[in-house]
């Protein structure tokens, strides 16, 4: 996959599902697709995830780690942080699949999306990356951080992304 054009839309993984539809990332690979929820638990994020949430050094945050998969490789590794006011008590600190996705939950729990940003880098992946999205040594990742927050600006969550690089990616953002 990391030679093919991987084409995104944005919007589709921070919106809430409709009743009894799967999570965004099911819907849109289908049966070439998958996700492995590799870990839940309280950590002290990366000071770029920590800045993004508002938090205080060595304050922690809940991540959810995850492994994407489609036809069978892991194409990209995806960990969603949340402010532990915000994650606390629900599934989001369980390490279980949310029915329709953290979105859902979130939007149920009263955290839709208003806005979003995201920043990119194309670099060198490292040892970790390698191994785990079995690149050969020297190979590059496109590494996404995107906050989502609620209409009063406040962060309610961040996703680190590190992605298998592509030659081409592609991007449509429609807003209402």
């Amino acid at each position: 996959m990391a030679d093919k054009q991987r084409q995104s839309d944005s919007l589709a993984y921070i919106a809430p599902q409709e009743t009894g539809q799967t999570d965004a990332w099911s819907k849109e690979a289908g049966q070439r697709g998958g996700q492995q929820l590799v870990e839940v638990a309280e950590v002290v994020p990366p000071a770029p995830v920590a800045a993004a949430l508002h938090l205080s050094p060595g304050e922690p945050a809940i991540v959810r780690r995850r492994a994407i998969s489609l036809d069978g490789d892991v194409i990209e590794l995806a960990d969603s942080y949340y402010p532990p006011t915000i994650a606390r008590g629900t599934a989001l600190a369980e390490k279980r699949k949310i029915k329709g996705g953290a979105p859902t939950l979130l939007a149920e729990l009263g955290y839709r999306a208003h806005h979003a940003t995201e920043d990119l880098e194309f670099r060198t992946a490292n040892a970790a990356e390698l191994e785990a999205l079995a690149l050969p040594e020297g190979a590059s990742v496109l590494s996404l951080l995107r906050t989502t927050t609620t209409d009063d600006g406040s962060p309610f969550e961040v996703q680190h992304m590190v992605m298998k690089a592509p030659r081409r990616l592609h991007y449509e953002i429609e807003v209402d």
